[in-house]
C-alpha cells in the first residue's frame, strides 16, 4: 500500500517517489496545502476502496501514519463485509 500511495502523492506535489519516506510530513516536507490535502484524501478513498473520517485524517502528519490509518480501515472494512 506504501509504494501505491507514493505514487498517489506524486500527482499532487513535485517529489520524487524515491524520496518519500513514512517519515515524510506531509506540509513540511512534501508542501501539501490544505486544499490538495483533501482531494488526496479523495482520490485515496477511491483508489484503496476506503472511507477516510476527514477529522482524523487532519490529525496525520507523515505518510507513514497515513498508510497505517489506511491499512486500519481496509481491515475494518474487510471485517464488516
Amino acid at each position: 500500500m506504501f509504494e501505491q500511495f507514493k505514487k498517489l502523492i506524486c500527482q499532487y506535489v513535485e517529489a520524487d517517489e524515491e524520496e518519500i519516506l513514512p517519515s515524510s510530513r506531509f506540509s513540511e516536507e512534501l508542501g501539501f496545502n490544505s486544499y490538495d490535502y483533501m482531494c488526496m484524501l479523495g482520490e485515496a478513498e477511491d483508489e484503496f476502496d476506503i472511507e477516510i473520517i476527514e477529522s482524523e485524517a487532519t490529525s496525520i502528519k507523515t505518510v507513514g501514519e497515513m498508510v497505517e490509518y489506511f491499512e486500519v480501515l481496509k481491515n475494518e472494512k474487510n471485517q464488516n463485509t
